[in-house]
């Protein structure tokens, strides 16, 4: 952990951004005013979030909680800067701060100034200096929506002392069966299976969506330009060699319309992806219904909008799988739609479990692509049906944890 935080602090002195906020975030975190007002909010409730994902999968819990339970205060923390600048004005909680570097210093200064009643670490949280100072402390304090392979340094004869850090936890919720048994094999016994709290997220999220379909504005060019054809891709976070397969696609079958929601929506990614669908896109944020009229490809240049647009689609396309791996693809099944991604996704349960349905394809080249698009977009109801049936399947993973903690 120390030679992490001494990596982070000198990238941040040498300008990078990401470090230099991260840096800059934690410090402020122990400053006077924060002090103060962590000690105004003492006995509450403390969850940990690394990053976005990771909040999103807090966030049922959150509103359940501040639903049911107004008086309780509740404090959110964020590991990375990109989590805590597009969630720091979150108003279901009392408070959003940076998580001071995990040193034995910082975590004492912290849990004295906060005293929470208990905490809550959302899925890879596993801090040693927190953990350990959190049970010193008789704090009870949870692990939700975690998930465990044999690969992990738990299992290994190298990672006993991590492995100890484990029972530092009152309950350990995991997201399925295999995780249960190898924590049980290893001497976790205070854990069970709740399954994953962003099913629930995005479940809801979906049902928002539908009942504003139709009037809210930011939708409107998205119902134009997909409205009578019915042969629709969304494809979601993508990279370059996501977005080269799918111009490939669209060239060839030019009755088909994309929506493309690029991960990165710098003017440098958008240069190349408008050299790639040259004569055959237009732009969300510089068009209009008229200009749409000729073309079958839009670029999304705007953010927050992606969970929004996959009802619009027949098939969904999920990008990252030809690099560090695929993102979300739970977004797209809740709207009961075939799902495709590439070949790096064996880390993550919905996707296996997507594929185990019958209602995903992962592909590793354009053939592959061809030929799971086809069928997707030929049998989009009897497919999408099963990745509505697997979504639905596994909500209920926020009632389990609620009941379990506050009940």
């Amino acid at each position: 952990m120390f030679f992490y935080f001494l990596i982070v602090r000198i990238a941040a002195f040498f300008g990078h951004t990401k470090a230099r906020a991260l840096v800059r975030g934690q410090r402020a975190t122990l400053d006077k005013e924060h002090i103060a007002q962590m000690k105004s909010l003492q006995g509450c409730v403390w969850i940990h979030a690394a990053s976005v994902g990771e909040f999103e999968q807090a966030r049922p819990l959150i509103e359940q909680l501040r639903e049911e339970q107004p008086h309780r205060r509740i404090v959110l923390t964020f590991f990375s800067p990109s989590g805590y600048e597009m969630r720091k004005d979150y108003d279901k909680v009392d408070a959003v701060l940076y998580l001071p570097f995990a040193t034995r210093r910082n975590a004492k200064r912290f849990l004295e100034a906060l005293q929470p009643q208990m905490a809550i670490f959302v899925k890879y949280e596993f801090w040693p200096a927190y953990l350990k100072a959190l049970k010193k402390r008789g704090i009870p304090t949870y692990s939700i929506s975690a998930i465990f392979r044999p690969t992990q340094r738990f299992f290994h004869w190298y990672g006993k002392a991590a492995l100890g850090l484990l029972k530092c936890f009152t309950h350990i919720f995991v997201q399925d069966e295999q995780s249960l048994q190898l924590l049980t094999a290893h001497g976790i016994q205070d854990a069970s299976v709740a399954g994953d709290t962003r099913f629930d997220r995005v479940s809801k999220i979906s049902c928002l969506i539908a009942q504003k379909r139709d009037t809210d504005p930011r939708l409107r060019l998205i119902h134009a330009f997909t409205e009578g054809c019915p042969r629709v891709i969304v494809a979601g976070s993508t990279w370059p060699q996501d977005e080269e397969l799918l111009a490939r696609y669209i060239e060839q079958y030019p009755d088909t319309k994309l929506i493309l929601v690029p991960h990165e929506i710098d003017e440098k990614h958008l240069h190349y992806i408008f050299n790639l669908f040259l004569g055959r896109f237009v732009r969300y944020s510089r068009t209009t219904e008229t200009a749409m009229i000729h073309a079958n490809v839009m670029v999304i240049d705007r953010m927050g909008l992606l969970s929004s647009i996959y009802g619009f689609g027949h098939a969904a396309y999920i990008g990252g799988g030809f690099g560090v791996g695929i993102h979300n693809t739970i977004e797209a099944a809740v709207y009961g739609l075939p799902v495709l991604f590439g070949p790096n996704y064996h880390h993550f349960r919905e996707a296996q479990g997507l594929i185990d349905a019958g209602a995903a394809r992962s592909i590793s080249n354009y053939s592959e692509l061809e030929a799971a698009l086809n069928t997707a977009l030929d049998q989009y109801q009897e497919i999408g049906a099963k990745s509505a049936a697997y979504v639905q399947s596994e909500l209920g993973a926020t009632e389990k944890i609620y009941k379990k903690i506050f009940s």
